[in-house]
């Protein structure tokens, strides 16, 4: 990085903004508005929860190698045009490189990919080469549809969708306990005690809202359909939890499970508009294998209609 860049933003907290504009963590943002990288009209401004009135911002990142190695991972593609990638990602994949763990990520993936090494070095030195075009991500243990945009024009506005909720997105979870069908609205804070997990209420909670509805029932299990209307941090596992129904298998909000080895959680479907065109597109990621049979192993059956990862599709 290094390289000045402007841009207008109205509604959204500045480290947010500053966030989702260069690509970066929001743990990165606060940090340069800390180190007073970050402007808004003529001042510089040092509250990362500064609300913006569609001021120009101006951020001066620091200069930083890449640090991230492009890897030849394969990766499922469901979908690919000039302007935008859509994976479906596998499940014990992280995003993007986090402290310690900085191979093996969908990152290193996309710049295997689109930046392979020759001579030893990277062929690009761009923002992009930490989170290339990054538009949201998945947890490490949750599978499915993930969008990459491949240019900043198609990271702007597929960021934007997401921003004005013009996104569908719907997960199949398997759950411990049978939630309540219809809208939680219930918002989701930093865990007070244990701050490496979110909460319902908590520190500086934000709204979070997701529909639910139960699909099929096998004792106290259930295959559950979670529509996530805001992206918050673990929001449907929290909500889950919430709802007295932890997902199966989710070890930091429920408990571990002989039938699987992570949180049993895929993005199964995601509608969004094409950052060209506008034109909405639907893609569907079969559920893997491991989740099919652990909800077979628990006595249940898959509806019809749903794709799973063992079927021809």
């Amino acid at each position: 990085m290094g390289s000045v860049v402007r841009f207008r933003r109205e509604g959204l907290r500045l480290d947010q903004a500053v966030a989702e504009a260069l690509g970066v963590s929001r743990a990165r943002a606060q940090a340069w508005i800390a180190q007073g990288r970050v402007r808004v009209g003529e001042k510089v401004v040092s509250k990362p929860a500064y609300r913006l009135k569609g001021e120009e911002v101006v951020v001066a990142p620091p200069e930083e190698r890449p640090w991230v190695v492009p890897e030849d991972l394969a990766l499922p593609v469901l979908y690919e045009d000039e302007d935008m990638l859509v994976l479906n990602k596998p499940p014990g994949l992280l995003t993007h490189p986090a402290p310690g763990v900085y191979t093996g990520t969908v990152v290193n993936a996309l710049l295997g990919r689109y930046f392979p090494l020759e001579g030893g070095e990277a062929q690009a030195s761009r923002p992009e080469l930490v989170r290339p075009g990054i538009v949201h991500r998945l947890d490490k243990d949750t599978s499915g549809v993930l969008v990459v945009a491949k240019h900043p024009g198609a990271l702007e506005a597929l960021s934007q969708a997401f921003r004005d909720r013009m996104v569908m997105k719907r997960y199949l979870a398997l759950t411990e306990g049978h939630p309540r069908e219809g809208t939680l609205i219930a918002p989701i804070g930093r865990h007070p005690v244990e701050r490496h997990k979110m909460h319902v209420g908590g520190i500086a909670p934000r709204y979070a809202e997701t529909d639910f509805a139960l699909l099929k029932v096998s004792g106290p299990y259930a295959l559950v359909e979670a529509r996530p209307h805001t992206g918050r941090t673990h929001q449907i596992r929290v909500h889950l939890k919430h709802l007295g129904a932890p997902i199966l298998g989710d070890e930091l909000y429920g408990k571990r499970s002989p039938h699987i080895g992570r949180q049993a959680l895929h993005a199964y479907e995601l509608r969004i508009p094409h950052p060209r065109t506008g034109r909405v597109l639907e893609f569907l990621a079969p559920v893997p294998q491991d989740m099919a049979a652990a909800w077979r192993a628990l006595g249940g059956e898959w509806p019809e209609g749903i794709a799973l990862a063992e079927d021809p599709v």
